[in-house]
């Protein structure tokens, strides 16, 4: 079992910056891809970005060059840099991982419980 809790989210004015992270812990055998979706009000759920155990990164096209997907495969954690944020970006932001577990190691998603993003003058 695989336990995901973020943090980072808030309010802050178009413009502005917040950095989001999730921290895995639990019983795995290892983390593979991890990343974040993000849900806003009245709207369905996006994948906003992935980054896989090797490090490659793969974003939607509405946060290219503003949002940074890192990982600390030590600490196992994923960090969400997010730069010039606008109002569109408002949105609960979760994390997930797909993780092997068990002793067959078979992989699952497993999924956060979200954090408010709210970006408003």
């Amino acid at each position: 079992q695989v336990h995901l809790v973020e943090s980072g989210g808030g309010l802050v004015q178009p413009g502005g910056s917040l950095r989001l992270s999730c921290a895995a812990s639990g019983s795995f055998r290892s983390i593979n891809a991890m990343g974040w979706y993000r849900q806003p009000p009245g709207k369905q759920r996006e994948l906003v970005a992935t980054i896989a155990r090797a490090g490659t990164t793969t974003y939607t096209d509405s946060v290219k060059g503003r949002f940074t997907l890192s990982r600390d495969d030590a600490k196992n954690t994923a960090a969400l840099q997010m730069s010039s944020l606008k109002p569109e970006d408002t949105a609960i932001y979760l994390c997930y991982t797909d993780a092997a577990t068990g002793t067959r190691g078979l992989q699952y998603r497993y999924w956060g419980q979200g954090t408010q993003v709210t970006v408003s003058s």
